[in-house]
């Protein structure tokens, strides 16, 4: 697998790139048009933002989830330190996104959650690989 494209509706399309603009994200314009823009989370990772009515014509007969009332995904992404969980969070506050939920600390795991303006949930997290426990002695053997 080469890439990875998560597909979100949203409202209002400049609204949104000023929103993930602000957060240090940049635009890929091959993919992008006043319909919708490719977001460039990382390395092959991509966040395509299309209008709700564009959007709708991927998803025929299915109706666009309502994020005020339901959760139709959470995008979670990794980064170096806590201090970039905490700085990213920050700034989409800042942006005009919401936190959403209590900062999450399972140990070797840190992270925190914001709502984008069209209330799509991001998590935003640090793992501590070294930290990691090891699973592997527990683990099914392959078939």
């Amino acid at each position: 697998m080469n890439r990875v494209f998560v597909n979100l509706p949203v409202k209002d399309l400049s609204r949104s790139l000023a929103f993930f603009g602000a957060l240090g994200f940049r635009t890929d314009p091959r993919f992008s048009d006043e319909r919708a823009a490719c977001v460039v989370l990382g390395e092959g990772k991509y966040a395509m933002l299309a209008t709700e009515e564009f959007f709708a014509g991927f998803a025929p007969g299915r109706t666009i989830a309502d994020t005020a009332r339901c959760a139709e995904v959470i995008v979670s992404l990794s980064v170096e330190s806590r201090e970039e969980v905490d700085a990213l969070a920050e700034k989409a506050a800042s942006a005009g996104g919401a936190a959403y939920r209590e900062p999450m600390e399972f140990g070797w795991i840190y992270g925190r959650a914001f709502l984008d303006p069209d209330g799509h949930i991001w998590e935003v997290m640090h793992i501590d690989d070294r930290q990691a426990p090891n699973h592997t002695a527990t683990a099914p053997a392959p078939a």
